[in-house]
């Protein structure tokens, strides 16, 4: 009997998400799909969010992953941005957790050292590492779907090694790691 996870990563964004699916085994990584959801089309940000939400649940439903690792958001100067991905971060996530599907955060950094071994790498180095990793034939125009796929490849790598990085298995876990964010 195959004894295998599927991972789905995901890089969320209001503008694009990306994201990636693996098979793996103990050994060995096979690349399932990546691809990007669109959200230029939608010019009001609730629908955007309506639409993370709908797509995630959509690759859950088909694709049934074992865990979700996802991006955490890069914090940057614009307060406006960095809301405005949390938000998406967290659509993405309410999806995995209304599944019951494991969620793993991990940050920018941590995503490129685990690819590339550099925590700087450029957008590019981690994609072209993937595709050397995967046999991946030809990489995407926009690169959010391999950031997404990092960060599936990401939590591959960390099984097992995880420390600092936030992961959660439900609603009532996330509670109770995080009991300053529950008003009562």
């Amino acid at each position: 009997m195959d004894n295998h996870n599927i991972i789905l990563g995901i890089d969320p964004g209001t503008t694009i998400m990306g994201f990636g699916l693996i098979k793996t085994t103990k050994t060995s990584i096979e690349l399932i799909q990546m691809h990007e959801l669109h959200l230029k089309k939608y010019d009001n940000h609730f629908l955007k969010l309506k639409q993370i939400f709908q797509r995630t649940i959509d690759l859950i439903d088909e694709f049934h992953p074992d865990e979700i690792a996802i991006e955490a958001p890069f914090f940057g100067k614009n307060v406006q941005s960095m809301l405005k991905l949390g938000r998406a971060q967290g659509v993405a996530m309410a999806a995995g957790l209304s599944r019951e599907v494991a969620i793993t955060e991990y940050s920018p950094k941590k995503i490129k050292m685990a690819i590339t071994g550099n925590g700087n790498a450029s957008k590019e180095q981690v994609a072209k590492m993937l595709q050397k990793q995967l046999n991946i034939k030809s990489l995407p125009t926009n690169l959010d779907a391999t950031d997404g796929l990092a960060a599936a490849v990401c939590h591959y790598y960390n099984k097992g090694k995880l420390t600092s990085e936030k992961s959660y298995s439900g609603w009532e876990s996330f509670v109770n790691q995080n009991p300053k964010k529950i008003k009562s």
